[in-house]
């Protein structure tokens, strides 16, 4: 038999090179499955990567604040003070920051809380409000726990809810 001599049938016809509609639904299918399984690893994925980031921002920040102390021999009273202090978090907020250290009674009840209500820091407190954008003193609260906090006086750095 000569190649050459062959019949294909033309597109669309029975015997065609094209695809089936039942062969459409079935990738349709198997994509969107593969879709379903791989967007919620990605946002996970992106979750961690903004946590991370903002733990380096804090610690940069901080290595700042105490910079500043030891030039000024005093902590700075606003974050506006220190370089990259107007610096956003990754998901698009400024970070907080309150000097504790010499205003002990101006913060009382400003100071951020562990479990135990105990204050996390005795210098100043410095975070982020994490994803939800929202904040509690307390730690162990429903809208601090995604918080990328310091610390034990910037001895942790991370999420609240880990701490």
């Amino acid at each position: 038999m000569n190649p050459s001599n062959s019949q294909v049938p033309p597109h669309g016809q029975p015997g065609g090179a094209g695809f089936s509609l039942t062969e459409l639904l079935i990738a349709v299918t198997i994509l969107g499955a593969l879709i379903a399984i791989a967007l919620p690893m990605f946002n996970s994925y992106k979750d961690q990567q903004n946590v991370s980031l903002a733990i380096n921002d804090l610690r940069l920040i901080d290595n700042q604040i105490k910079s500043y102390k030891m030039s000024n021999e005093q902590l700075p009273d606003a974050l506006t003070q220190v370089p990259q202090g107007d610096r956003k978090d990754p998901w698009g907020r400024l970070y907080e920051y309150l000097k504790i250290e010499g205003d002990e009674k101006a913060t009382k009840g400003m100071v951020r809380r562990d479990k135990s209500t105990n204050p996390i820091n005795t210098d100043f407190d410095l975070y982020s409000k994490g994803v939800d954008g929202d904040t509690s003193t307390q730690l162990n609260s429903k809208t601090g726990q995604d918080d990328v906090v310091r610390a034990n006086d910037g001895q942790y750095f991370g999420l609240a809810s880990k701490y």
